[in-house]
């Protein structure tokens, strides 16, 4: 089976990549491990940036499509202190340039933007091997194989196609998520609602943190950060929800019932989420045929710029390709030389990581905040 690109990963650097092909009229099949576009949840809110994530969606030709998804009002934001103590608080006056959708929506707009059968379902990738004359042939859990002079890892984390390229691999940062969910939270859980707010809250200590989303259909959606050693998570049944909530609540001892509410009182969780990361500025030696996007070529832990930079990833390795359409090995090393200086660069959500889970929070979070003109 030959396909003209194919791309492994059906996240959102793998659809922009395959749509801005679409656009110019070059096809591609995209090989996704999951059985259906529903087989799991999306995950949650996504900032949408001015500078990369609309870019991408621009060259897409999806901007309509966007805006139809935002939901207003939820670029508020506070910071709260672990009592509950307001210490910032900024409403959305509509003029920031980091509107937010839902994944599961900005996926389906992609989706629905690709020509049917673009991606095949349940196909998880086995192995990936080096062909001659610049071609490799990926071989699937059900024993099919593709062969293809152009593949695109779009595979996230343990992408499959990295060790074509790299022998990086991911690390544990020392970090982890505990994520939870409220639901009809105005009604069911009005302590946490309000605490929550509009759109976003952080509350950070030391070693702790407490960060949480106001969703589409009154749902919030936390995320408890917790700097432990993987061992210390080992210790602990995440299939017991509410064992499992109340040993980790127990790290929260003395914060503010509203906030630790995330933990004790969700509907759905606690879901563990380990950090990983690549080393800053991974990069490989070009290799004929075959390149990565998004968290398979960058991986960092989340500051609000990884969606954004696998679309932009995308939408400029498909802008690459259609500027040589008789040489995708020119495209694939022109899209590289420009990604890797420009993901080597401290991204600009570092410093909103390290000013919430660094060594002097909350102050160091307002610290930034006056440093962007958004405290008076």
């Amino acid at each position: 089976m030959k396909t003209p690109a194919t791309i492994i990963g059906a996240g959102l650097g793998g659809l922009v990549l395959a749509r801005v092909l679409h656009v110019h009229g070059i096809p591609s099949t995209i090989f996704e491990s999951e059985a259906s576009p529903t087989a799991r949840a999306q995950g949650g809110m996504l900032d949408i940036h001015d500078y990369n994530g609309q870019l991408a969606l621009e060259a897409a030709g999806l901007m309509d499509e966007f805006r139809a998804i935002i939901l207003e009002g939820r670029q508020a934001m506070r910071l709260l202190e672990k009592d509950g103590k307001v210490l910032f608080e900024k409403g959305d006056d509509g003029t920031g340039g980091r509107p937010e959708v839902q994944r599961g929506d900005l996926r389906r707009i992609l989706l629905e933007s690709l020509p049917a059968g673009t991606v095949r379902w349940g196909h998880k990738v086995s192995g990936v091997r080096t062909l001659s004359g610049g071609r490799h042939e990926v071989t699937f859990a059900d024993g099919s194989t593709v062969e293809t002079s152009l593949l695109v890892g779009a595979d996230g984390t343990w992408s499959r196609v990295r060790p074509l390229l790299s022998d990086a691999i991911p690390e544990y940062t020392g970090e982890s998520y505990v994520e939870t969910y409220l639901y009809d939270a105005e009604t069911r859980h009005p302590l946490a609602a309000r605490a929550v707010g509009d759109g976003s809250m952080f509350a950070p200590a030391p070693g702790n943190a407490i960060v949480a989303h106001r969703e589409s259909g009154n749902t919030l959606h936390a995320y408890v950060s917790l700097t432990r050693p993987l061992e210390w998570f080992d210790a602990i049944d995440f299939s017991d929800h509410a064992a499992a909530a109340a040993r980790v609540v127990q790290e929260f001892d003395g914060w503010a019932p509203e906030l630790t509410a995330l933990i004790t009182d969700a509907d759905s969780g606690p879901i563990l989420r380990p950090l990983f990361t690549l080393p800053v500025g991974h990069r490989w030696d070009h290799v004929p045929g075959v390149t990565l996007v998004g968290d398979a070529a960058h991986l960092v832990p989340p500051n609000g710029e990884g969606a954004n930079l696998a679309m932009f990833d995308g939408a400029e390795l498909g802008k690459a390709i259609a500027a040589h359409p008789e040489d995708s090995d020119a495209a694939l090393a022109e899209y590289e030389q420009a990604m890797f200086p420009r993901t080597s660069e401290t991204p600009q959500g570092d410093e909103l990581v390290e000013s919430l889970f660094g060594d002097n929070p909350p102050e160091s979070l307002l610290a930034l905040l006056a440093e962007e003109g958004l405290t008076t």
